[in-house]
């Protein structure tokens, strides 16, 4: 299953130069489980143990293309970076059922699809609540062959204190971008995603056409860094309706995007995500590696855990929660660093010179 991220090399950029937000593509797979069931996958790599990749919440597999690319590069391994249900281009007959349960099952179904009874190796990394499905999975022994479990930036004490906040914050979002480099900028600018290239892959994952234009949309545009929302005043009846008629004109000439997850509507199931998280993942039999973007995210759980060595814990400062997007090289190489120690795998030859 060859394939790989189809981009430039890691642009530098000098004063005054302008800033390429155009979007860029990854390979595709997909994996039918059921004539209702197709989960989208983008794979790289044809030897060693397979890293399988879970993105983050409203996030695709896309996140992990600039990440894949640096890793394949380190190590000898395939990775298999799957879009999880109601997510990406992913398609399941029940798109509402987000239970940690069920999505943790669709995981082991993706890899008996993929692999049948003799599963390779396997290290399942996972970001946000990627990282809480990939713990669910683990600990429920759906993936037989399992090497490792790497869990990114994703700790319950601190998931559970930010669920409270979380509306707000989604709120605060656009709701739309004009094009999809609009998109990618506004990313870009608000610290979402830290690293450009990485936004021009994976913003693609998160946001999508709109079926049918609104009537008068809120539509962000990005003005020298500054992210503005147009706000609904109190005018005359008469112009009230010639600006709307306005828009509509306006909206006809324009590729309106939005989100593809309405993750406010997923709230039901934040508790079930990460309650019990920290324990969970303790009891997890195989060598465990956790990123964090701050030290100051542990919890009281997991500092006991990591004082007694029960896992491997890395900081990685100046980052922001997409840490694999921010910074891949850092990423990958305490990744690689930790399955090399574990004898999971070997540095290629060319890393090493």
């Amino acid at each position: 299953m060859a394939g790989g991220l189809q981009s430039s090399s890691k642009m530098k950029m000098g004063p005054g130069r302008k800033r390429d937000f155009t979007p860029l593509s990854w390979t595709l797979l997909c994996i039918t489980l059921t004539t209702w069931n197709i989960f989208r996958a983008y794979c790289s790599g044809a030897h060693g143990p397979v890293l399988l990749l879970l993105h983050g919440g409203g996030h695709s597999a896309l996140s992990w293309a600039v990440f894949t690319a640096v890793i394949c590069s380190r190590i000898n391994c395939r990775v298999v970076a799957m879009d999880l249900r109601a997510h990406g281009d992913t398609k399941v007959k029940n798109p509402d059922d987000l239970s940690a349960d069920t999505m943790a099952k669709d995981i082991g179904k993706v890899v008996e699809v993929l692999y049948g009874d003799n599963p390779p190796p396997i290290m399942i990394i996972g970001h946000s609540m990627g990282g809480a499905i990939a713990v669910h999975t683990a600990a429920a022994n759906h993936i037989p062959s399992l090497l490792g479990l790497c869990v990114i930036d994703v700790v319950e004490g601190t998931a559970m204190d930010a669920l409270n906040s979380m509306q707000n914050f989604l709120r605060s979002r656009p709701k739309t971008f004009k094009s999809l480099e609009n998109a990618i900028e506004w990313s870009v600018k608000s610290g979402q995603i830290r690293n450009i290239e990485s936004a021009r892959v994976s913003m693609g994952g998160q946001v999508k056409k709109c079926e049918e234009p609104p009537s008068s949309p809120a539509v962000s545009n990005s003005i020298d860094g500054i992210i503005e929302e147009e706000e609904d005043e109190e005018v005359e009846e008469e112009s009230n309706k010639k600006r709307m008629k306005e828009d509509d004109q306006e909206v006809k000439k324009e590729s309106i995007f939005t989100w593809r997850v309405e993750l406010s509507k997923t709230e039901k199931y934040w508790e079930g995500w990460f309650r019990g998280l920290s324990a969970l993942f303790l009891t997890c039999p195989m060598p465990k590696l956790l990123l964090l973007a701050g030290v100051d995210r542990l919890d009281k759980d997991l500092t006991i855990g990591q004082m007694q060595g029960k896992f491997q814990m890395q900081v990685l400062p100046q980052c922001g929660h997409a840490v694999h997007e921010d910074a891949p090289e850092k990423v990958a190489d305490a990744l690689a660093t930790f399955m090399v120690r574990h004898k999971f795998t070997e540095f290629k030859e060319a890393y090493l010179c």
